[in-house]
C-alpha cells in the first residue's frame, strides 16, 4: 500500500507539472520566434504607409499648386520614392539600424548583407521589418517637396533627396530608434537613466526633420513669383480632400503599425490617431469660420494632416482624452503658425510644410511628456521618471534633431547648388514647370 501510495503521489506531481508547462507560452521557450500574425500587420502597415506618399501626399500636394505645376509635383513625389527605396537598400537601413556605434549604424547591413528568409527582427522577418522602414524613408523627403514647389529644377530634387536621406534621415533615425544617443538619455544625468527619447512613429524623425530641411531649403531657394500677394489659391481643392483622406488611412499604418504588433498597443495607436486628427478638422474650420465667415475644403483637410503630423510622436504613449488635447491644440497653433512663416519671417514654405508638420511634430513630441502620465490618462512614465525630467529629456532631443536638421540640410543644399543648381529661370517659373521640367501637361485646357 505504501508503494501504491508513493507512486500516486508520484503521478500526481508528473500531471501537475505537465499541467503547468501546458499553460506557458509556446514562445516563452522560444526567443525570437516567428509570429505570422505580426508579420501579417506589419505587411498590410508597410503597404498602408507607401499609399500615404503614393498617392496620398502626391495628389494632396498636387492639389494645392497651380495648374500648370501639378504635374510636376506627382512627378518628384514619384522620383523620391524610388530614389529613396535604392539608397535604404544600398545604405540607408545599415546606417539607421546597424550595430555601429551611438551616432553611426555602419555599412555592415548594407544591401541587406546577412539578412535571409529566415532572419527575424523581434519576431517579425527583418525584411518585412526593413521594408516597413523603408516607406518611413520614402514619405519623410516627400514631405519636403511642400516648400520648394513651382520652382526648383528636377535634378536638384533627385541629388538633394539623395544625400538628405543619408546624412540626416538615416542617422536621426539611429539616435532615436536604432539604438543611438537619444534612444537612452541617461548622459544627462542620474534622473534620466532609463529614459529614451518618446517618439513613437516620427515626431522628430520624420516630421520635424523633413519642416526643418523645408524651411531651410524654402529660404534658400527664394519665394516664388508674386509671393504673397499674387500667387492664385490651390487649383483643385477636391483633390485636396482626397489626397488628405488617403493620408488619414495610410497613417493608421504609419503610427498602428509603429507598435510593430497587432496588440492592444497597436489598437490604441490607431484610436488616438484617429481623434486627434478629426479634433484638429474641427478645430481648423471654427478658425476659419470665426475669422473668415466660411470653412473651407482646404482648410479642414490641412486640419486633419495637423493633428495626424502632432499625435505621431505620441501615438504609443497617450490616451484618447490626450488626443482630444492634441486635436485641439495642433488645431490652433498650427492654423496661425502658417501665417507667422509666411508673413512674419517671409519664407515662402509654399505649402506650410513648417507650420504644419514641422510645428505639429515637435509640439506632439513635448506634450507626451505630461499627456503619457497615467494621471492624465497614458500608458505611464518609466519608472522614477516625472513629467518634468520627461519634459527636458523631449527638449533636449528636439533641440539636437532640429539643430542637425538644419545644419546638414544647409550644408547638402549648397553642395546640389553649387553641381547642378537649385532653381529653374525665370521663363521656366512662369510657364510652370509641368511643360518646361516635363514636356507633359496636366490639363488639355
Amino acid at each position: 500500500m505504501h508503494y501504491i501510495s508513493r507512486n500516486l503521489r508520484a503521478g500526481s506531481f508528473l500531471t501537475l507539472l505537465v499541467s503547468l508547462i501546458s499553460i506557458i507560452p509556446s514562445d516563452a521557450f522560444a526567443a525570437d520566434k516567428l509570429s505570422e500574425g505580426n508579420t501579417a500587420w506589419i505587411i498590410t502597415a508597410t503597404a498602408l504607409v507607401l499609399f500615404m506618399t503614393m498617392p496620398g501626399l502626391a495628389l494632396f500636394y498636387g492639389g494645392l499648386v497651380r495648374s500648370k505645376n501639378v504635374l510636376s509635383v506627382l512627378m518628384q513625389c514619384f522620383a523620391i520614392c524610388c530614389v529613396a527605396s535604392i539608397v535604404w537598400l544600398v545604405a540607408g537601413y545599415s546606417i539607421a539600424f546597424g550595430g555601429g556605434n551611438a551616432w553611426w549604424g555602419g555599412l555592415s547591413k548594407a544591401f541587406l548583407a546577412g539578412i535571409t528568409t529566415e532572419t527575424l527582427s523581434g519576431d517579425i522577418p527583418e525584411n518585412v521589418f526593413f521594408m516597413f522602414q523603408m516607406t518611413f524613408a520614402i514619405i519623410t523627403p516627400g514631405l519636403i517637396v511642400g516648400a520648394y514647389v513651382e520652382r526648383i529644377k528636377f535634378g536638384a530634387v533627385v541629388l538633394f533627396s539623395t544625400l538628405w536621406l543619408i546624412f540626416v534621415y538615416a542617422p536621426s533615425t539611429h539616435w532615436i530608434w536604432g539604438g543611438g544617443f537619444l534612444a537612452d538619455l541617461s548622459w544627462l544625468g542620474a534622473s534620466f537613466k532609463g529614459y529614451a527619447t518618446m517618439d513613437f512613429a516620427g515626431g522628430l524623425v520624420v516630421h520635424a526633420n523633413a519642416a526643418v530641411a523645408a524651411l531651410v531649403i524654402a529660404k534658400v531657394l527664394g519665394s516664388r513669383k508674386g509671393f504673397p500677394n499674387e500667387l492664385r489659391p490651390p487649383h483643385n481643392p477636391g483633390l485636396v480632400m482626397i489626397g488628405a483622406a488617403m493620408l488619414w488611412v495610410g497613417w493608421y499604418g504609419f503610427n498602428a503599425g509603429s507598435a510593430l504588433a497587432a496588440n492592444g498597443s497597436a489598437g490604441m495607436a490607431m484610436t488616438v490617431t484617429h481623434i486627434s486628427a478629426a479634433t484638429a478638422c474641427l478645430t481648423w474650420i471654427i478658425i476659419e469660420y470665426v475669422k473668415f465667415g466660411k470653412p473651407s475644403l482646404v482648410g479642414i483637410a490641412t486640419g486633419a494632416i495637423a493633428g495626424l503630423a502632432t499625435i505621431t510622436p505620441a501615438s504609443g504613449f497617450v490616451g484618447p482624452v490626450g488626443a482630444l488635447v492634441y486635436g485641439v491644440a495642433s488645431g490652433v497653433i498650427c492654423f496661425y503658425m502658417i501665417n507667422v512663416v509666411k508673413s512674419k519671417w517671409n519664407i515662402d514654405d509654399s505649402l506650410d510644410v513648417f507650420a504644419v508638420h514641422g510645428v505639429g511634430g515637435m509640439l506632439g513630441i513635448l506634450l507626451a511628456a505630461f499627456f503619457a502620465d497615467t494621471s492624465l490618462g497614458g500608458n505611464g512614465l518609466p519608472e522614477g521618471i516625472t513629467m518634468g525630467t520627461a519634459f527636458v529629456g523631449q527638449l533636449v532631443a528636439t533641440i539636437i534633431t532640429v539643430v542637425w536638421a538644419g545644419i546638414a540640410s544647409y550644408i547638402l543644399l549648397k553642395i546640389t547648388q553649387a553641381v547642378i543648381g537649385l532653381r529653374v529661370s525665370a521663363d521656366d517659373e512662369i510657364e510652370g514647370l509641368d511643360i518646361t521640367s516635363h514636356g507633359e501637361r496636366s490639363y488639355d485646357l
